[in-house]
Order: C-alpha cells, then sequence, then structure tokens
C-alpha cells in the first residue's frame, strides 16, 4: 500500500473477489459496456489536458486532478474493499477516520506522481463485461520515450453514472494488492496503527505541497 509500485502501477491476474465475469453470472449490458468505454476515454482525456505543461502552476492543475479522481473514483466502495472484514470490526469512529484518511491519502499520491506527465496518449482498446454489475476497460498509454502501459479499470454503472472501482496494471489489480497490505498493517499494529500510519502519510505529503 505504501510503496510508489503499489500507487502508479497498481494503482487504481484477476481477482477471486473483484474480477468473477464468470459465465454463471448474467452479463452487463451492451449498453453499459459502451457507456462505460467513453466514461474511460473522456475521463482520460480531461486528465491529459489537465496534466499538460501550461500556464498554470502545478500545483492548481494538481488540484484540478485531483477532483477529477474524486469524481472517476468510487472512493468509498474501494476503502471499504481494501478494509475487508477489518471494516466490520472497526468503530463508526474508525470507519469514519479511515475512509478520510484513505481518499485523502489516495487522491495526494496519485495527484503528486501524475502531476508532471506530460506527452502521453492515452488509447481505449477494448471494453467487456465482468459479472453482472461491471465491465472492464482495456487501455493502451503511450508515454514520452517510448514507454507502454496496457492497464484494465473496472467500471461499475449505476444509476445512469460510471465509478471506477479497481485498475490492473501489468496484472496486478490496486485494490486487491492494497487489501492485503492494509490487513497485514491492521494483524501487526491493529485499526489504530493503520489510522496512524495513514495520518502520517497525508501530513507529510501536505508539508511537501
Amino acid at each position: 500500500m505504501l510503496s510508489r509500485r503499489t500507487f502508479l502501477h497498481g494503482g487504481l491476474a484477476a481477482s477471486t473477489t473483484l474480477a468473477l465475469p464468470g459465465p454463471l453470472l448474467a452479463a452487463a449490458p451492451p449498453k453499459a459496456i459502451d457507456g462505460s468505454a467513453a466514461f474511460i476515454k473522456t475521463l482520460a482525456a480531461q486528465a491529459i489536458d489537465i496534466l499538460q505543461p501550461s500556464g498554470s502552476k502545478i500545483e492548481a492543475r494538481e488540484a484540478q486532478f485531483r477532483e477529477l479522481l474524486s469524481a472517476g473514483f468510487d472512493m468509498p466502495f474501494i476503502a471499504r474493499f481494501v478494509l475487508g472484514k477489518y471494516w466490520r470490526k472497526s468503530t463508526p469512529q474508525q470507519r469514519a477516520d479511515y475512509q478520510a484518511l484513505f481518499t485523502e491519502f489516495i487522491l495526494q499520491s496519485y495527484s503528486r506522481r501524475m502531476g508532471g506527465f506530460s506527452g502521453e496518449t492515452f488509447t481505449v482498446s477494448g471494453a467487456r463485461a465482468a459479472g453482472k454489475k461491471d465491465v472492464l476497460v482495456r487501455t493502451q498509454i503511450d508515454r514520452a520515450g517510448g514507454l507502454l502501459i496496457k492497464a484494465e479499470w473496472r467500471v461499475r454503472p449505476k444509476d445512469g453514472r460510471y465509478r471506477i472501482i479497481d485498475i490492473m496494471v501489468e496484472g496486478v489489480s490496486m485494490a486487491v494488492t492494497q487489501r492485503s497490505e492494509f490487513n497485514a498493517v491492521v494483524r501487526q499494529h491493529g485499526m489504530q496503527g493503520l489510522l496512524q500510519i495513514l495520518r502520517a502519510r497525508t501530513e507529510k505529503f501536505g508539508v511537501a505541497s
């Protein structure tokens, strides 16, 4: 959870928990598949536009990028999934603190690491149903210098809206990786220990901004 790879490449092998397309389940309808692909394409175009070098300060662009991520990702769902069984064992106050800290940490991590990106070409290469609720949108990002990144975005359409609930890069699920790491921290240090680590990291980012 606390490494660069987790948030850049793991952030955002199909998991047995989140990736269950299975033939026995009803598939998402074609309208949801097309809508999810269009949603990811639009979100990426907005992100790349924000992150392009311009006359505005990088801090302003990072703030815009944070707003875009907040609107595009289902942070409450991801936070609950990542905490796993410890969500049920936590007190209401711990849940509230964790939700706030998790969301802030994710937004800070991505905005700071991606705030200086430029020269990217983003392509949606396909989309398919993943179970009866979700859609996996396949993408390719061509970075400056020839670096190619392939990713799958797990999108959940609901009530006419589309929200990202996971990203798989190089076969690695962001949500599943973070769940493993978070659970290890809670087992060793308890829920308060996890909250302390997240709080320290978000405060560190805040000071560095």
